[in-house]
């Protein structure tokens, strides 16, 4: 019978536990963002201000940024008008995505999710504090501080969770189905 090297065996699991953690570890490089795909000087964030302005937006001199606009940040039910105090979030963030399934995407279908123009749900202008306090957490850990834009936010949620074939763990899941039934979405 052969023996078993009780210090090696653990070693190896150990190697094995961190080696298969390490392949899907989330790296938001991974994800190219704010990229300028109709090649017009405008990337990602600037064409979101531009559609999201309330106002006709006010561009720098080269026709590429912009400077000012009016937008509304429903996750705090205020009215911006400095581009620079908004941040615009991917609604289901990049690091949920990963852990959602997009860790198994090609590198070309995360620039994609990451630059979605055609979706108006995937990408919006935030203040930025809001978004930043949200970072890639769920609706089991962060809903929007404006409570009357709760429950758009969870049936917009589930939609671009649903439309990107994403996954839900069991924590969220449940917290979505009850606030379903409190928003009284079926």
């Amino acid at each position: 019978m052969a023996k078993i090297n009780l210090k090696k065996a653990s070693q190896i699991a150990a190697i094995v536990a961190v080696s298969s953690s390490a392949i899907y570890q989330y790296s938001r490089t991974d994800y190219k963002h704010w990229i300028d795909a109709d090649k017009d000087c405008q990337n990602t964030r600037q064409e979101v201000l531009i559609v999201e302005s309330l106002e006709e937006v006010t561009l720098d001199k080269k026709g590429c940024e912009v400077v000012k606009g009016k937008w509304y940040d429903p996750y705090t039910d205020k009215y911006f008008t400095n581009p620079s105090d908004l941040d615009i979030d991917h609604f289901v963030p990049l690091g949920e995505v990963d852990r959602s399934g997009g860790h198994e995407w090609p590198k070309n279908k995360k620039m994609e999710y990451a630059n979605d123009l055609e979706t108006e749900e995937v990408l919006i202008a935030v203040n930025k504090s809001a978004n930043r306090s949200k970072g890639d957490k769920d609706p089991s850990d962060w809903l929007p501080p404006n409570k009357k834009y709760q429950c758009e936010y969870i049936k917009t949620w589930q939609k671009v969770k649903k439309q990107w074939k994403l996954e839900m763990d069991k924590k969220e899941k449940d917290f979505i189905s009850v606030k379903n039934k409190e928003c009284g979405f079926k």
